[in-house]
């Protein structure tokens, strides 16, 4: 957690302004930090290249994933202004050469192959899946933070796992038929 105690500190300065997060103190910080980083348990960042975090908000999971695992390419992708102003101060903080942000909404962003997608309390999962549409190859995988509905949000062109971890339920698909 040390590396991320200066994510901590200036998301809680630029969150009494501009309310990028729900997030009012370090502990509720860093319990979103473990949150994001809790699929390092099951997921093999080594084999991975290119990750597109879909409504990245205030960094979780994508910015929190980048600061992690610098040998991978992040685009962030965020519409709101304040949230990716906040986005390229974290970037410029930690001199990230891996991030890229794009303030736009995943459909008017130009694609490319994405091996992992990611996306935490955006949409449902159909709706994940209809907007990433661009970023998918035979390869693509995907890791969505998911609370208690996951459950009615699979179907059977899924191959994937879900792995709950208190409240929280994340679905890993790691192929569509």
């Amino acid at each position: 957690m040390e590396q991320f105690e200066k994510y901590t500190q200036l998301l809680l300065q630029y969150n009494k302004i501009h309310r990028l997060s729900g997030a009012k103190n370090s502990a509720e910080v860093e319990a979103n930090i473990q949150d994001s980083l809790y699929p390092s348990n099951f997921i093999d960042f080594s084999q991975i290249k290119t990750v597109v975090d879909i409504g990245t908000g205030a960094g979780f999971p994508g910015m929190i994933l980048a600061i992690a695992y610098p040998d991978v390419h992040f685009t962030l992708v965020e519409p709101l202004m304040k949230r990716t102003a906040f986005l390229h101060l974290v970037k410029s903080t930690y001199d990230l050469k891996n991030v890229r942000i794009e303030q736009a909404r995943i459909e008017d962003i130009e694609a490319f192959d994405a091996d992992l997608i990611t996306s935490r309390a955006v949409a449902k999962t159909d709706f994940l899946l209809s907007l990433a549409e661009n970023f998918i190859y035979h390869d693509t995988r995907f890791l969505f933070y998911k609370g208690e509905g996951v459950f009615d949000e699979v179907d059977e062109r899924m191959e994937y796992e879900i792995i709950p971890r208190g409240k929280r339920n994340y679905l890993y698909i790691k192929g569509l038929k």
